[in-house]
């Protein structure tokens, strides 16, 4: 395709969060989020999975306090938080749960992402 610019399912761009990401670490671009394919080249520029399934790391908080992770429930990514994942709905969204985290743990969990 002549207009095709990069392949879908990844982008390569210089992300919001964090400063130096690292493959397989949750990442923000403005208001949309992904998971960093690569580490951050010299350039500035990560690699960036933006739709799919992926492995990720969430805490089972919402804006309230602890909160349990449910199958489906929306997650967001808050810059300040570690790990940034949780369905405290003052970040980014970032997709939806596709396993449980109990409340107040942290677990690795798959999430299909948002965009």
């Amino acid at each position: 395709m002549k207009n095709l610019v990069q392949e879908p399912n990844t982008l390569t761009i210089a992300v919001s969060h964090p400063t130096n990401p690292t493959s397989g670490s949750p990442v923000r671009v403005g208001e949309f989020c992904g998971v960093a394919v690569a580490d951050r080249q010299a350039d500035g520029k990560t690699v960036v999975r933006i739709s799919g399934v992926v492995n990720v790391t969430v805490k089972g908080v919402d804006g309230s306090g602890n909160s349990a992770v449910a199958v489906g429930d929306k997650l967001y990514y808050v810059d300040a938080d570690t790990p940034p994942i949780s369905k405290k709905n003052t970040g980014a969204f970032f997709g939806y749960a596709l396993g449980t985290v109990s409340s107040g743990a942290t677990a690795t969990i798959e999430v299909l992402l948002a965009n």
